[in-house]
């Protein structure tokens, strides 16, 4: 597999991560932006490339168990998150002087939810013989560009919505759930 066809994939498994970087910055101060989307991008791009590489060795048979439940998986975290997303917002319109951050907890929740489907690209990977080291570093570096750039442009879109930038980033969230359980499911 040569390094467009990866790069490819890497852009692929991008998008989820990147949709919820984001949503994220939708709602961050503007204080705390760069190094949300500094911590954001680096934990979502180290889990797409962990994930990888844990299916090339864990091998087809795990692979097939987690494919089974991944869509619920990343469902459930995505809209828990959104939910709860959706509660700050109403918790923010109660007490203006509220700093928007991140919990860490939820930061690796979102990078997990958002990664699982690359531990089958992983298997596949094994199964074609790929250069793992430049997969996962390529799969790795794409997801921590998009995530970045997209925390940073999610905050140029919350300024333009800023009263309903968390309810906004927590639809995205539930949305982005959806989106995955029915692709899953029906396709």
């Amino acid at each position: 597999m040569d390094f467009i066809t990866i790069l490819f994939i890497g852009i692929g498994l991008a998008m989820d991560a990147s949709a919820v970087s984001l949503a994220k910055g939708m709602s961050l101060d503007k204080d705390q932006v760069k190094k949300y989307a500094f911590i954001l991008a680096l934990t979502f791009g180290f889990f797409q490339a962990l994930m990888p590489a844990i299916g090339y060795f864990t091998g087809s048979h795990f692979a097939e168990y987690i494919q089974s439940i991944d869509h619920w998986i990343a469902f459930i975290l995505l809209s828990l998150i959104g939910i709860n997303m959706i509660h700050e917002g109403k918790e923010e319109k109660e007490d203006e002087a509220k700093i928007h951050s991140i919990p860490f907890k939820n930061i690796l929740l979102l990078a997990i939810a958002t990664s699982i489907d690359a531990l089958a690209v992983g298997v596949s990977f094994a199964f074609l013989k790929v250069n793992l080291f430049l997969a996962i570093t390529t799969i790795g570096i794409t997801t921590f560009i998009l995530s970045f750039v997209c925390v940073l442009f999610g905050k140029k879109l919350g300024s333009l919505f800023e009263k309903y930038a968390e309810y906004l980033g927590g639809i995205i969230l539930i949305l982005l759930g959806i989106k995955i359980l029915i692709e899953h499911l029906f396709f």
